[in-house]
């Protein structure tokens, strides 16, 4: 998984919802409310009677509203050379080339959605509220961003005769695009938001005196040191530190062309100092702190036209209260050594947080160009208020580029660092169980955790793409490590090279109390379902329970993906049963480009992705999987030590996989909507249905 935000948990009575019933076949049995113990593995669209086939063909939409169509396309593992599952048995086809011609039902016309409205102008918002006395009907659907406070700018002021406003002429202003109205020079705004408290200020300190009043400070603080090493005043976990995780491994788990690149890291953990007793576990996350990009904190330092001799040159920190620069400290004043440069890459998110006003208010501030100004202004005072809005939750914005933007103001960094957020850890489940892994031949006693990690990738104002901070530092990490094994060849035993390079991870125990933790148990039914790296979790269940149980009669996995042959992660890593306990949904139904294929190479693997690619597809997703192994849910779930767990993104999987579930209950079980909704709710509360999305 990409960078985690905080887990979303929402209740099943939030959703909109509407009944899709679930399809006939032998792995679901509409109106039998009877759990029964599935035999065998998870089976195919293509192990059902060409009768039952057929039937689905007819009756059963797909999940996004279209028409499933032909379902002898089932686009799981089954049809790729990646993952096969059950022999196909070519009789079926016969019997049903046979079957007589069915006329399939008239297509009912959609409903027309309602129309949706965006509000992009003062004068569009004054037209919807009116005087503002109306607007408490409106107050239970508030994004929370104070459009309701929003002055119109009046339309005097637009009239000939007051000076116009001159929008920078650059690429980065151009990106933004904020609506300015009827702004001008002259355009008297109120409500502009007060310069924000400054808490900060930096002290000059003499490099030898450092080992004497800073003790513990005695690292370097040139740049290289830098970027490899957190400083240790951040304290994500009081009264513990940062832990350097040495990379004892690093690979990448999706294939050229894939649409998200997903890598894997064996972190070292072997010197990891106790705290309290807590261990690494099976369904754990743990906290990586990841600095900024480097080429963006230089980029930033030019920017604010910082001479390059004291970037880095030692300083001291004075705050006077609150947390910061550290993560989950105590509150209270501090004082401490750093540097420019350690500030920016450590302590301060300068690229995933959305602008705010006090940011604005700040370049407004030290804006010497008479237009930049007005518009900075502008952007955080209540005639500004819908373009801040629209600002905020558009196309992704980050300090880099408001810099850019408005090159005319050029902030000392203490001014500018209390209308920044907090840099926050960023955190990602284990893939493994730590006790499995630690018991690998050739460690010799060291302890491993692994985590897959998706980079996160946006859109900027160059045409180019900007990876997550989280992500972004892991690829890199990984890169490195990769390309030096690779100069290294087979000449070299492998993982000799890349450990040689000493590459370290900041990270610390984080959150093994988390649900997938909390609630793994190592006997009972499991149905897992994830998406793209939200399977990760499930591969150290998978490999737990091998260790105590036969595996292919206590667990199910569906696992979502774009392209089985590009994006399916850990294919061949589940051990023996793979085979028979997962089933691969993909998504993609256009064959992909091949563009990123190497132009001359005929190895296996890349002629088998470039005939995967003439095929085409038809798109299925993780929820319609969920429908047709409704027997297996519903045995699951009634299982008196069953569990279901969920992980992925909420957005699409998540909800999607929610209202799949509510399907079955109510086909399965024979229940009203409502009381589906106190069913699953329950299950959530006993801990038997369980959902980390993000």
């Amino acid at each position: 998984m990409t960078t985690r935000p905080p887990n979303r948990r929402h209740s099943l009575s939030t959703l909109v919802y509407r009944h899709k019933p679930i399809p006939h076949s032998e792995t679901s049995h509409p109106g039998d409310p009877i759990p029964r113990e599935p035999q065998g593995g998870l089976k195919t669209m293509r192990d059902m009677s060409p009768q039952l086939q057929a039937q689905l063909d007819v009756g059963s939409p797909r999940s996004s509203g279209e028409s499933l169509g032909d379902m002898s396309n089932d686009t799981s593992d089954s049809e790729t050379p990646s993952t096969p599952l059950t022999e196909h048995d070519s009789s079926n086809e016969e019997r049903f080339d046979k079957l007589p011609s069915m006329q399939s039902s008239p297509q009912r016309e959609k409903k027309r959605r309602a129309s949706t409205t965006y509000v992009s102008s003062s004068e569009e918002i004054k037209r919807l509220l009116g005087d503002g006395n109306g607007t408490k009907m409106l107050e239970k659907f508030c994004c929370g961003e104070g459009c309701c406070k929003l002055e119109a700018i009046p339309l005097s002021h637009a009239k000939l005769g007051l000076r116009p406003i001159v929008r920078p002429d650059n690429a980065a202003f151009r990106f933004i695009n904020p609506t300015l109205g009827a702004l001008t020079l002259d355009t008297p705004l109120t409500k502009v938001i007060d310069l924000p408290e400054s808490k900060t200020s930096f002290g000059s300190l003499r490099r030898q005196s450092i080992a004497e009043k800073f003790p513990g400070e005695e690292h370097g603080h040139d740049a290289a040191s830098v970027q490899t090493r957190a400083p240790e005043y951040m304290k994500p976990h009081p009264p513990y530190d940062i832990y350097s995780a040495p990379v004892y491994g690093a690979r990448e788990l999706t294939k050229p062309g894939a649409e998200k690149r997903t890598f894997h890291f064996d972190l070292d953990v072997t010197e990891y100092p106790e705290e309290g007793g807590v261990d690494f576990k099976v369904g754990g996350a743990v906290g990586i702190c990841p600095p900024n990009d480097p080429d963006i904190v230089d980029a930033i330092l030019d920017q604010l036209g910082m001479p390059r001799m004291v970037r880095d040159r030692p300083i001291r920190l004075h705050t006077t209260g609150g947390r910061w620069p550290t993560i989950w400290g105590d509150e209270g004043a501090r004082e401490l050594v750093t540097t420019r440069r350690e500030v920016l890459t450590w302590t301060v998110d300068i690229s995933s947080s959305a602008p705010t006003k006090p940011l604005f208010r700040v370049l407004a501030e030290y804006a010497t160009e008479e237009s930049e100004r007005q518009i900075l202004r502008y952007m955080c005072s209540a005639q500004g208020q819908s373009a801040f809005c629209d600002l905020r939750t558009g196309p992704h914005i980050t300090l880099q580029q408001l810099l850019e933007a408005f090159p005319s103001s050029k902030p000392p960094l203490e001014a500018l660092l209390p209308s920044l957020t907090q840099l926050m850890p960023r955190f990602y489940s284990l893939s493994n169980d730590p006790h499995v892994s630690s018991d690998r031949e050739g460690l010799a006693g060291r302890r491993l955790i692994e985590v897959a990690v998706t980079v996160h990738e946006t859109q900027t104002h160059t045409g180019d793409k900007r990876s997550g901070v989280g992500s972004g530092f892991l690829e890199r990490i990984a890169m490195q490590y990769i390309e030096v094994e690779k100069q290294a060849g087979s000449t070299s035993i492998p993982g000799i090279a890349g450990r040689a390079l000493n590459l370290r991870v900041p990270m610390f125990r984080g959150l093994m109390s988390n649900p997938l933790s909390r609630e793994f148990a190592s006997d009972g039914p499991m149905m897992l379902i994830g998406a793209g790296v939200g399977m990760a979790p499930f591969r150290g269940f998978i490999l737990n329970r091998l260790k105590n149980a036969n595996c292919a009669n206590k667990i199910w996995l569906v696992q979502g993906v774009r392209d089985s042959m590009l994006d399916e992660i850990y294919q061949g890593e589940l051990g023996a049963h793979e085979k028979e306990i997962k089933k691969v949904v993909q998504s993609r139904a256009a064959p992909p480009p091949d563009t990123q294929l190497p132009v001359d190479s005929a190895s296996d693997e890349t002629l088998a992705v470039k005939e995967h690619r003439s095929e085409r597809k038809v798109a299925k997703y993780v929820q319609d999987e969920v429908r047709t192994q409704a027997d297996i849910v519903w045995f699951v779930i009634n299982a008196l030590d069953g569990r279901i767990f969920v992980c992925g993104s909420t957005k699409g999987m998540g909800e999607g996989v929610e209202r799949a579930l509510m399907d079955v209950a109510i086909d399965k079980g024979g229940l009203d909507e409502e009381t589906a909704k106190e069913f699953w709710d329950q299950k959530k509360k006993d801990g038997q249905y369980i959902a980390e999305t993000w």
